[in-house]
């Protein structure tokens, strides 16, 4: 026997919240992101490595910084969610 269908309330967007996790994104994700740029040329440097090499290197410890971003935005809306039952 199937259930019957369940009635949920709709969902109302908080706003406020959706913003300020936004905002702190943004932020967090310039330092982030600044910081894989130059740990990335700045450890070329250090190892000597090419113009090619850096690059690499400054894209890979780009996609940590977006597994980092994610795991921040995902966190965040667990503790601050973005909806409410209306």
């Amino acid at each position: 026997m199937s259930k019957p269908p369940t009635v949920t309330a709709p969902r109302q967007i908080l706003w406020s919240t959706v913003v300020t996790v936004i905002s702190a994104a943004i932020l967090i994700g310039a330092e982030v992101f600044g910081a894989a740029f130059a740990g990335g040329w700045a450890l070329a440097i250090l190892f000597g490595l090419d113009d090619t090499a850096a690059h690499i290197l400054q894209a890979v410890l780009f996609v940590l910084g977006v597994v980092v971003m994610v795991a921040f935005i995902r966190n965040a809306q667990r503790i601050e969610p973005f909806t409410k039952r209306a």
